[in-house]
């Protein structure tokens, strides 16, 4: 799908707002440091936007697809220029993915796989509350996980 086919389907579903409002602030703020707002910077952010991409491998794919012009280093500096503005934090930066059966994969920004149970899971969840001082002596009752991009 080309970007301007995405923008449609955008209008169509009611997403494009909140993506063209931040996409807009962050090329204001781009614009501000002196940088020249190109078609790959656009393709880049629009794809970062999308906040399907776990790190700048999976982002570099995308956009290679788009314009194979597009290096690696070009990807590293954007979201490089992007955190330093503020725009994105790479702190943190995973994706957890849960099975109905209790299985969970764990997918870090340096791409490793951790494949946990659901028993292993609570296990390191509750291991990291107590060595952070959240919890005491409690139990996990439940847990909902959120993707990274809505868990502010």
């Amino acid at each position: 799908m080309h970007i301007a086919e995405a923008e449609t389907e955008e209008k169509k579903t009611g997403c494009y707002r909140h993506t063209e409002m931040q996409r807009d602030l962050i090329i204001e703020k781009l614009k501000e440091r002196g940088l020249r707002i190109t078609r790959q910077r656009k393709i880049l952010l629009d794809i970062i936007l999308e906040g399907e991409c776990s790190c700048c491998k999976e982002i570099y794919y995308r956009a290679s697809a788009l314009d194979p012009k597009i290096g690696v280093a070009t990807v590293y500096r954007m979201v490089n220029t992007l955190e330093s503005i503020g725009a994105i934090s790479r702190k943190n930066m995973y994706r957890v993915a849960c099975s109905t059966k209790g299985a969970c994969t764990v997918e870090l920004d340096d791409d490793t796989i951790c494949h946990l149970s659901g028993q292993k899971l609570n296990e390191v969840i509750l291991a990291g509350l107590r060595a952070c001082g959240e919890i005491s002596e409690q139990n996990i009752r439940t847990l909902a996980l959120l993707p990274v991009h809505e868990a502010g």
